[in-house]
């Protein structure tokens, strides 16, 4: 792995002090590229953070712009943004963080034609999305793809927190997004219908975030599980996840467990 400069290592001291990641670590962290998909109120924070942090590559993919209504919880973005692509506003905010991080700005939803290309490209993928369609999607390419998924929700006051590895390995395999939610769940409210409180998604972005830098410099949990926050009770539970054995989706593409 290549060498930090002075200033690198400076920039990048707090880390590197920390024995859980050390020089190795952030050394991983720069050669390591992430797939953020939505940047809006929870990819806003996990962006920044990511780019801080000293990520090497980050992909942003989002097909809104900026709209006023946007920046009571969108902290990646500005009055200054408003009608700019998301995508291209975040961007502009992460090179200000850290000019050495190389940031690919896609102006457009992923879909069939792209969402396995994107996925392939990256180490770990975070899901900022806030539809099931994305989501499903998503979590589909990383199972075929092998990729870590790390999925943040959030809405009226509310969030929700789970990293799908992905592994593949008979009884060992990790449980997938579509274990948790089956596919043609109800779509449900959006936080233009019901609202959301803004530091929620910056308390769900800021934990997903955490979990990628852990992926990265290899500090992966054995037990998958759902972090549940309650933010008017100030509550947070923990659900350990399953994997489904009759899952649409990772029992066709890895087989049964145990079989």
């Amino acid at each position: 792995m290549a060498e930090f400069s002075d200033d690198e290592l400076l920039r990048y001291s707090r880390h590197i002090l920390l024995p859980q990641i050390d020089i190795t670590g952030q050394q991983r962290l720069r050669a390591s590229h992430v797939l953020i998909v939505g940047a809006g109120g929870l990819g806003c924070p996990v962006a920044l953070y990511l780019a801080a942090a000293g990520i090497g590559t980050v992909t942003v993919a989002d097909g809104d712009r900026v709209e006023l209504s946007n920046l009571q919880r969108q902290i990646g973005h500005d009055s200054a943004a408003i009608g700019e692509f998301k995508a291209v506003s975040l961007r502009t905010r992460m090179l200000a963080l850290d000019p050495s991080v190389q940031v690919n700005a896609y102006t457009s939803w992923l879909s069939e034609d792209n969402v396995s290309e994107r996925v392939r490209a990256a180490d770990v993928v975070v899901d900022c999305s806030d539809n099931f369609a994305t989501r499903f999607l998503l979590n589909t390419a990383c199972v075929r793809a092998r990729k870590p998924l790390v999925s943040g929700a959030a809405i009226r006051g509310e969030g929700q927190l789970a990293v799908f590895l992905n592994r593949d390995g008979g009884d060992d395999l990790s449980p997938c997004y579509a274990c948790l939610f089956p596919d043609g769940v109800d779509e449900g409210e959006t936080c233009a219908q019901a609202g959301v409180l803004s530091p929620l998604v910056g308390v769900i972005g800021a934990l997903q975030a955490v979990e990628v830098i852990k992926l990265v410099v290899g500090l992966r949990e054995s037990k998958p599980k759902l972090t549940v926050y309650d933010a008017w009770q100030g509550q947070w539970r923990q659900l350990y996840l399953q994997r489904d054995p009759d899952c649409r989706v990772c029992a066709a593409v890895h087989g049964k467990a145990g079989s």
